[in-house]
């Protein structure tokens, strides 16, 4: 190719073919050469990005200082930054800002010194760090929590013996009233220690082989009478399920703890829905998602209609006396009881909440593999999932990390994607003209319109334009109110990497 030397073909090949983000640029901190992998992390395409200065990839705080840092180095040759690398954080389009690390060299041409930054998004690993953080605060709670209930019931069980004896030798009336009081004191401590242990898996389980929808149907005769008129109650059990390892007793204690905590969530009525499935984690994905290690599960659904939880109150969730409802005389550790029961019955728990549109629980518990795994209509742990076609896909989801994951798992199925952070921000990108195949969008985003709202505004303006909804909620609940109808599929949260790439093929080519 005449006025290309073999140099710059080999820099390009490299430019396109690194996974990280590749930025040049001159001493000015215009960017001149960009990769579309640094297009993709901060949202730009790569025409608006080149002759544009670095300082548009930067929150506001340190764009303000990296010019004078730049000046620093080329009058002092001052490395603070230059061979060593560390981490920053990146300012996307969309106004989001995320860890990454950064890499810069630099080399002189011709013209003076070019710079040339190697940018990788530790979204991911922070997002894992965090979720182990919290893990491990849990696990430190629970051994604190279960040596001071240890210590708590030795000191019980000396009170409780003393007043039977002091009951026993003849007390009078007045004394008996004041025993029997005591008694009940230490009985409602001993009730309260014996949940904190349950916290800290050290309660004493009976697991037995059970049914979880049998189990499930137990519960609910006795909670639809203790709820109330105005709560409707929904379940969805299939003909068949895998047995679990479980005590029945603890089983329907937390049914009832979630039970009573999405009715406190509905003041004024609402629904509430249970649900169970076998489910299967057979990729990193979704293994990702739940933090559960592959294998077969039964998974319990428990969502509500109610207020829903805000950040913090879904960070601290299962913390032990941790409550929002203390006016009321929350207690804080139903849910956590909740998490313990799970947890030492060797299964997970998960929440999706949305404040103003409610809360889902997932309860997973290990399958018993003898049971319905074995039934010709289960999918293999490692189904192959299907590939695209290049194809564009336009990723809405309004939670950057939720987005994020989104858009690597449609990556990897060999579609090219675009992001938007809301319903509003999606239908605009559409109007101004952007080429998509395919809109993946979350059903609960802020603005003005929900997924169902987006769906119908692509199907109406862009007839061309496919569409998948996917909620973290377990089914309708919320998603009725919302303006959906029933036939409109939604991909529900977690799901397999192989359901994604079969309902995308699907929408893609319907004779498949």
């Amino acid at each position: 190719m005449p006025g290309i030397s073999q140099n710059d073909l080999l820099f390009d090949a490299i430019l396109e073919a690194a996974v990280d983000a590749i930025i040049v640029a001159d001493e000015s901190g215009m960017m001149m050469r960009v990769n579309r992998a640094a297009s993709r992390m901060f949202g730009y395409g790569v025409d608006s990005m080149l002759g544009q200065s670095v300082n548009m990839l930067m929150p506001d705080a340190i764009a303000e200082r990296h010019d004078g840092f730049m000046r620093h180095h080329i009058e002092t040759g001052e490395k603070r930054i230059i061979g060593l690398g560390r981490d920053v954080e990146g300012l996307r389009k969309d106004g989001t800002v995320f860890p990454l690390h950064l890499s810069v060299g630099r080399t002189t041409v011709d013209e003076g010194s070019l710079f040339v930054g190697i940018l990788h998004d530790l979204s991911e690993r922070r997002a894992a760090q965090e979720t182990l953080a919290r893990s491990q605060r849990l696990d430190a709670i629970g051994q604190l929590t279960g040596g001071i209930a240890h210590d708590f019931n030795n000191l019980l069980t000396v009170i409780i013996g003393n007043l039977e004896l002091l009951e026993m030798r003849g007390a009078d009336d007045r004394q008996l009233r004041l025993i029997r009081d005591s008694l009940e004191s230490a009985e409602m401590g001993a009730e309260l220690t014996s949940r904190l242990l349950v916290f800290a898996k050290k309660g004493n389980l009976k697991p037995i082989r059970s049914d979880l929808r049998a189990l499930c149907e137990d519960t609910l005769s006795i909670l639809q009478r203790t709820i109330g008129e105005i709560y409707t109650i929904k379940t969805e059990f299939p003909e068949t399920v895998s047995d679990v390892l479980i005590d029945p007793v603890q089983l329907q204690s937390a049914l009832i703890n979630l039970a009573l905590n999405a009715r406190d969530a509905m003041p004024g009525g609402g629904e509430l829905l249970i649900s169970v499935a076998d489910v299967v984690i057979d990729d990193t994905y979704m293994a990702q998602e739940t933090d559960i290690e592959p294998g077969n599960y039964v998974r319990l659904f428990v969502s509500d209609d109610g207020n829903g939880m805000d950040i913090e109150a879904q960070r601290r969730a299962f913390e032990p006396f941790f409550t929002t409802k203390s006016d009321s005389g929350g207690t804080g550790l139903g849910l956590a009881m909740v998490y313990g029961f799970v947890r030492q019955s060797g299964g997970h728990i998960t929440l999706y909440s949305e404040p103003g549109h409610g809360t889902s629980f997932g309860l997973y518990f290990p399958a018993v593999e003898d049971t319905a795994w074995s039934t010709a209509s289960t999918l293999p742990l490692k189904e192959p999932p299907l590939k695209g076609a290049g194809q564009t896909i336009l990723v809405v989801e309004d939670n950057p990390k939720v987005r994020r994951l989104s858009v690597e798992r449609i990556r990897d199925l060999g579609f090219e994607t675009l992001e938007a952070n809301s319903g509003d921000a999606a239908l605009n990108m559409l109007r101004e003209g952007a080429r998509v195949d395919v809109v993946f969008s979350d059903l609960v985003m802020p603005g003005a319109l929900n997924g169902y709202d987006l769906a119908e505004r692509v199907e109406k303006d862009f007839p061309g334009i496919r569409v998948l909804l996917t909620s973290g909620y377990a089914s309708d609940v919320v998603t009725g109110r919302m303006g959906g109808t029933a036939d409109r599929y939604v991909l529900h949260k977690p799901y397999r990497q192989a359901e994604l790439a079969r309902r995308l093929q699907a929408l893609l080519d319907p004779t498949s």
